[in-house]
């Protein structure tokens, strides 16, 4: 990973590189920060940094994440008896490739885990452990790059403790996590915190102009982003639907009001349902994202924060300030949380008609409880 693909983060971009000139290295470091802020693109781009500076390298191979002296742990799952990450980095090295700024989520997606929960295991510990005391291949560091690290499960943090405290030689050591509240205390008092933050809107801009947006659509994904350059993709990809889900939202808002007066119009709600689980799970889960942010936004119009309020539905003769009145603390966290385990369904391959419909009826109580 080159520097100058990173979005932003000049200052820490600086820091980094001034600490490999001056061959200031903490053989532990903990990179705290959304992935969307840019986290492991920093990392692989510092790891390059430092294998390049010690010997004459092929670049190539880091930047392919092929290079024999740097190694990557990431959670996955059981699977007979044992948890090793190394028969899935094809997988994971494909996803790195295709998008650096990808997150846990992608991850659970590509595994297609369903229910089974990703961590890192003991055996995964143990394994590297074994790994790093043969002699680098280069001759030079051998790096570990540990993503996800706060998904190691007790014994595997308690083992990976030991190799932190007597790491074997000429050996780094990057963490990786959103948060640092799931480590244990004695693995966080051991590493050099480095915070990621978010990224400049100013730099978001930059970026989002190099990919033809107009800027009426930057200012919009920049407030809504919140330096997140995940976030910004995925509101690239809703604009481009923007037409289609107004329509599918406002009909939706619509079906809910009448539903109390008219229950026959809960039939329309099923062939609603049934239209939108004809999409492909991406489009499908956009809409949802979507449609969270409209509720947040109409949160803020009955607030008062009409300053915060960047976009307002009007497709219809839709009317968005009298819509914003039924939305409020009192059913707006309801409204979330079934929009986010419709995205929790969706994403384990449930049956989307169902998922559908019973988000689409489900609304039809909240919108009227009282304020």
């Amino acid at each position: 990973m080159d520097w100058d693909l990173i979005i932003g983060q000049e200052n820490l971009k600086n820091t980094l590189k001034k600490s490999v000139e001056e061959k200031r290295l903490s053989h532990a470091q903990m990179f705290i920060g959304k992935a969307g802020y840019g986290v492991l693109p920093l990392v692989l781009a510092y790891a390059k940094e430092i294998l390049k500076s010690e010997k004459e390298t092929n670049s190539i191979k880091i930047d392919h994440l092929n290079h024999l002296d740097l190694h990557f742990s990431f959670p996955v799952f059981t699977e007979d008896k044992k948890s090793f990450s190394k028969k899935w980095f094809p997988e994971f090295r494909q996803m790195i490739l295709e998008n650096p700024y990808s997150d846990f989520n992608e991850w659970k997606d590509i595994l297609d885990s369903q229910n089974k929960q990703l961590f890192i295991s003991v055996d995964e510990v143990e394994e590297k452990n074994a790994n790093f005391s043969i002699k680098s291949f280069e001759g030079g560091t051998k790096i570990l790059i540990v993503w996800q690290a706060d998904k190691m499960n007790e014994k595997a943090a308690n083992k990976f403790l030991k190799f932190l405290e007597e790491p074997p030689e000429n050996t780094l050591i990057f963490l990786i996590a959103e948060s640092a509240d799931d480590f244990l205390p004695t693995i966080f008092s051991r590493c050099q915190l480095v915070e990621v933050p978010r990224i400049s809107d100013k730099d978001i801009s930059e970026a989002l102009s190099e990919k033809g947006i107009s800027p009426e659509k930057i200012n919009e994904i920049i407030f809504a982003a919140e330096g997140d350059w995940n976030v910004a993709q995925s509101l690239i990809n809703i604009n481009e639907s923007v037409s289609e889900f107004e329509e599918l939202f406002v009909n939706w808002v619509r079906y809910a009001f009448q539903a109390k007066k008219q229950p026959q119009t809960l039939k329309e709600i099923i062939k609603w349902s049934r239209s939108i689980a004809s999409w492909n799970k991406e489009k499908q889960k956009q809409f949802l994202d979507y449609c969270a942010e409209m509720f947040r936004l109409a949160l803020m119009q009955n607030y008062g924060a009409e300053n915060l309020v960047y976009k307002k539905l009007a497709q219809g003769n839709f009317k968005w300030e009298s819509f914003s009145n039924f939305i409020h603390g009192k059913n707006i966290e309801s409204i979330l949380e079934e929009i986010s385990e419709a995205d929790y369904h969706l994403a384990r391959n449930a049956n989307s008609k169902i998922v559908w419909a019973d988000l689409g009826i489900k609304l039809t109580r909240f919108i009227h409880r009282a304020a």
